[in-house]
């Protein structure tokens, strides 16, 4: 079976290319329009080929259905991605960006190109024309350095070097024709999951769906948290402060490269994640778990307002890398490490949950879930989220509250969640949030009284520092 993809508009199924291919195709005839082109000098090697090479091998993760976040905490490629400087660094997570975050795209521009599919045994070599790919279409990179560099990664590849003349091939037809093959592909339809859409659209309307895509589609803000003074830390890093006293920056190099990063004046953290705790109200001297804590942004919030601290993780690395980033800020809480399923370490005035997702709130700053998530895993982590809340419920003292949250727009991950504790009677009571509690964020307040924010909230004059992440929050009090 062969894929001959030429002509084709864009809005069809995305990476018809990238399908399995038969156990004797090989690099020959695989590219459209005749034998690739032999013969030449062979390129100078490419500046910045490690960070390259590490995209590659970040996206080839993906593609096999890791995480993206797992691949950076740990493992080999974790440990080259940490030795790059760090220019190179925001170079290779660019690349990664760009190459998941537009993957329709990108499969669906080398598929024009192909007769036949690229074999699922030839190492990284959909990697290494994906990650080129990215940078031909959408970075501001010279075609010919992103053509030498994918040949480059292929030759670097043993199960990957017998197809570098396709690689050469199809780059290079994508170059010449870049600008129609982008005219003509609707990017909306292309990379995001036709499951995804269907389900945004019945919760949220048509219209909305296409907003949340869009907005996914592009790169997205770094946005701060400050100990103090949000004013005057946005003018000093020339951004702006947001109406919850963020700071947000247009995309930047390496974050410890930012003015105020080694002193420990701020961290890194979605607008949107930082409303769960602003709905826990006056946190000083009060016994505060936070449940799933890392990477650790709402436990440096809930320690930065007086709140004695206790931050619980399942992730022994990751609560490491938690508790590097309170020493740096000079914060303090109580680290466990422990399922949060399973502990009881005693009862709290106060329970934030910011629980275990599909995540497909936040897919414009962690793209590979739009290439990993399965419709299946709503379900799945909607059963984990209900044995969460159950364990929360025993950790809460009468009259104390729990936060749930979500950086998921899926409703089960959300509404349904709350709908359930009724059902069952749970002693819980809703504690309905108003706008005024939000910085007057209306748009952001259900009229039952939740959170929902979504990914094209905060629309700006500026759009690129536009956007929220998708959240969903309720409050309730125990009985």
């Amino acid at each position: 079976m062969t894929a001959d993809n030429s002509g084709r508009k864009g809005g069809g199924k995305a990476g018809k290319g990238f399908g399995p291919a038969r156990p004797h195709d090989g690099p020959k005839g695989a590219f459209k329009g005749g034998r690739p082109p032999q013969g030449g000098r062979r390129p100078p090697r490419p500046q910045g080929i490690e960070a390259r090479a590490v995209a590659v091998d970040l996206v080839a993760g993906v593609q096999k259905g890791r995480l993206l976040d797992a691949l950076l905490d740990t493992g080999a490629t974790a440990e080259r991605y940490q030795r790059l400087d760090p220019r190179d660094r925001g170079l290779a997570r660019a690349i990664v960006g760009y190459a998941l975050r537009r993957h329709g795209q990108i499969d669906d521009a080398v598929g024009r190109f192909l007769t036949r599919p690229l074999p699922d045994d030839a190492g990284t070599l959909k990697a290494v024309i994906a990650v080129s790919a990215a940078q031909i279409l959408f970075m501001d990179v010279a075609d010919h350095a992103a053509v030498a560099l994918g040949v480059e990664l292929a030759g670097g590849d043993k199960a990957a070097a017998p197809f570098k003349g396709v690689v050469n091939a199809v780059l290079r037809r994508v170059s010449e024709n870049k600008a129609t093959i982008l005219a003509e592909q609707d990017a909306i339809a292309l990379n995001t999951p036709a499951w995804l859409m269907e389900r945004w659209s019945a919760s949220f309307g048509a219209d909305v769906a296409r907003d949340i895509a869009a907005m996914n589609a592009i790169e997205p803000t770094l946005d701060l948290t400050v100990k103090s003074d949000p004013d005057g830390w946005a003018a000093r890093l020339g951004g702006i402060r947001l109406p919850n006293g963020s700071v947000r920056l247009p995309v930047t190099g390496a974050v410890e490269k930012i003015d105020g990063y080694e002193e420990g004046g701020w961290w890194v953290q979605d607008a949107a994640a930082t409303l769960p705790v602003h709905l826990l109200g006056d946190v000083k001297g009060k016994k505060v778990v936070d449940l799933c804590a890392a990477p650790g942004g709402k436990t440096a919030q809930l320690a930065a307002l007086g709140a004695d601290v206790t931050a619980l993780d399942v992730s022994f690395h990751r609560l490491q890398r938690l508790e590097r980033n309170l020493y740096r800020l000079g914060l303090k809480a109580n680290l466990v490490k422990a399922d949060a399923t399973e502990w009881l370490g005693g009862t709290f005035d106060m329970v934030l949950l910011d629980a275990p997702c599909t995540a497909t709130g936040t897919l414009r700053r962690h793209p590979d879930g739009a290439v990993g998530k399965k419709p299946a895993d709503v379900a799945t982590l909607a059963a984990l989220q209900r044995r969460l809340i159950d364990q929360a419920i025993r950790m809460l003292r009468p009259g104390g509250l729990l936060v749930f949250s979500t950086c998921s727009l899926e409703q089960e991950e959300g509404p349904d969640q709350i709908r359930r504790l009724r059902l069952i009677e749970a002693p819980l009571d809703v504690v309905p949030v108003t706008a005024d509690e939000l910085f007057g964020m209306q748009e952001i307040v259900t009229p039952d009284g939740f959170v929902r924010t979504l990914p094209s909230h905060l629309k700006l004059e500026d759009a690129r520092l536009s956007g929220l992440d998708g959240f969903f929050a309720a409050r309730l009090r125990r009985q």
